[in-house]
């Protein structure tokens, strides 16, 4: 179980970075990293991506998924990211479809130009971390700790 503190670390990431690296495995069994925008609700990530893509290809086969993420920094002293795994869930109830698209926009008002809320075409997925590693140099050169929820 995730600490208060914990949490709280996770969620600050989160919240002042704008894209995410995803690795999701492949048929063949090799992992493919993508760089996607996402929102997140505390410490669950949401992303979408088109539905046919092969990372949705992919998700839909094996949901394990490996994600960095690293808020922005000047100097090396600054550094703070996530190294977490999970499961992707494909979003599919219309409350928090909805809930969700309000967030994007809130976040990336242009998403408008790009997508709309009852796109089919369009995939959103869930990601709550199951196991994370945090980084933050503000505590030593490389310091991490480990966090399972």
């Amino acid at each position: 179980m995730f600490t208060n503190s914990q949490r709280q670390q996770i969620a600050s990431v989160l919240g002042v970075a704008n894209d995410l690296a995803i690795a999701t495995v492949r048929p063949d069994g090799w992992p493919q990293v993508t760089t996607v925008s996402y929102v997140a609700d505390g410490t669950r990530i949401y992303f979408g991506t088109w539905s046919k893509s092969q990372k949705a290809q992919n998700i839909a086969r094996d949901p394990r998924v490996s994600i960095t993420v690293t808020a922005p920094y000047t100097d090396w002293g600054g550094i703070r990211g996530l190294s977490l795994g999970g499961h992707a869930v494909r979003v599919t109830e219309g409350a928090e479809l909805s809930r969700v698209f309000e967030l994007m926009v809130s976040k990336f008002p242009q998403i408008g130009q790009f997508v709309k809320a009852d796109d089919v075409e369009m995939a959103l997925f869930r990601v709550d971390p199951e196991i994370v590693s945090i980084l933050d140099y503000a505590q030593g050169f490389g310091h991490t700790e480990a966090a399972v929820a």
